[in-house]
């Protein structure tokens, strides 16, 4: 078979967020600098806020990555015109760079099975494009596809879909998961893209012989290049692939084969011996599910710029506690791209608003050493206290002491002099 000339990239989330601006830009340096890039709006077509998702994106690429992107859009097969539907085809046919992300996968295949998007874009990577799919859009890669909304949301019986089965064109025989580590039900296991092992062991069986499930983590992609028939786990998480109740794990940073995908080393005996995955995969058996106290990178990148304000008030490092203000706003501004956003930037904008009242609270009473403040005032006293001591009028010198306790100024007469602390109220 003649291998394709272009790259397939798949990404479990974070498509828009920073932590895939290294993986996007990586793929599109790859390409002509004249290159035509476009963002497929029909898997969250049917969403109000669609214009909004849509631009959000586009500002994403423009200002994270330096590159416009084209809106490629067919919303609605049905409810299109001859017209829109061609115009989106040739958008697509006319694109390097070809992404999608965001939505529900149901919704994605009706509307791109009734025009055959699935063989256009096998044609554009045979002839070099590069097609990057996230999130829902990632589902209808493989032979099967999971209806998320109608399982998780709707109740259905879990029950598989068919997909786009771009990976046909690498030989690959997989269903894709993303949000593979999704943990979003704190208590109740939301792994696998919101089935939980119970469901996903359950669609496990209503698999073909030999099909297996390609399990991405959020914030992670895997970049597909048949060229040098290579697999790159990029990004912050795994790659899973998983069959039978066994499951083999590639950390981020590994380099697999193609073949590794096409034909999986399921047996022990061959992950021992396969030296193309660098560092060493693991297998396993599939284990029960423990509530995680992980957390998003966003919320974890929130919660250090919190510990760093509270530290900088705390030693009253008042530039310290600005920068990690300011340092925080940039962080929301860069995720606020971000089409598939959790609560996390809400909390982020709560905690950026009580830092910066309690910042404004700290400038009342001034965050400097109140010792250090009053120090030369102080020291005047004292001075005027030991010239009163040297005329031998205790009296007086003990009325200045008395004066000074009274505004919680503590004196002590020492051989090596006098020493005074400031009380606590």
């Amino acid at each position: 078979m003649t291998m394709p000339l272009g790259k397939i990239c798949i990404m479990g989330s974070g498509e828009t967020a920073p932590t895939m601006v290294k993986v996007h830009r990586r793929l599109l340096d790859n390409l002509p600098p004249t290159r035509t890039a476009v963002l497929l709006d029909t898997p969250f077509g049917f969403q109000e806020n669609a214009d909004e998702l849509a631009a959000k994106a586009l500002e994403y690429f423009k200002t994270s990555l330096q590159s416009e992107f084209q809106v490629a859009s067919l919303r609605s097969a049905e409810l299109a015109s001859s017209y829109e539907r061609e115009r989106f085809l040739n958008s697509v046919n006319r694109a390097d760079y070809i992404f999608a992300g965001p939505g529900s996968p149901t919704y994605a295949l009706d509307n791109w099975r009734a025009i055959e998007l699935g063989k256009l874009l096998k044609e554009r990577v045979q002839l070099g494009a590069t097609v990057t799919f996230s999130s829902a859009a990632a589902l209808t890669l493989g032979a099967s596809t999971l209806p998320v909304y109608e399982v998780y949301k709707v109740g259905s019986k879990p029950y598989w879909n068919e997909g786009l089965n771009l990976l046909e064109l690498l030989d690959i025989d997989a269903a894709v998961i993303p949000h593979y580590n999704n943990q979003e039900g704190g208590h109740h296991d939301t792994r696998f893209c919101y089935m939980g092992e119970h469901r996903l062991s359950y669609l496990e069986t209503l698999l073909p012989q030999g099909r297996y499930i390609l399990g991405i983590d959020e914030h992670t992609g895997i970049i597909i290049d048949p060229q040098t028939r290579t697999v790159s786990v990029v990004g912050n998480g795994s790659l899973t692939l998983r069959k039978d109740g066994r499951s083999l794990v590639y950390e981020s940073g590994t380099e697999l084969s193609l073949e590794d995908l096409v034909a999986p080393p399921w047996t022990a005996e061959r992950t021992e011996a396969a030296p193309t995955a660098t560092p060493a995969s693991s297998i396993s058996p599939v284990g029960s599910f423990e509530p995680s106290s992980g957390s998003s990178p966003l919320s974890e990148e929130i919660q250090e710029l919190a510990r760093r304000f509270d530290a900088a008030l705390t030693e009253q490092r008042a530039s310290d506690a600005v920068e990690a203000i300011l340092d925080l706003d940039d962080l929301l501004t860069a995720w606020s791209a971000d089409t598939l956003q959790s609560d996390d930037l809400t909390t982020g904008r709560k905690i950026l608003r009580s830092m910066i009242l309690r910042l404004g609270d700290a400038a009342l009473i001034g965050l400097r050493d109140p010792k250090e403040i009053i120090a030369p005032l102080v020291e005047g006293v004292l001075e005027l206290r030991r010239s009163v001591r040297n005329d031998k009028d205790y009296k007086r010198s003990d009325e200045i002491r008395d004066l000074l306790v009274a505004n919680r100024i503590e004196v002590k007469d020492t051989p090596d002099g006098t020493l005074w602390e400031l009380i606590e109220a």
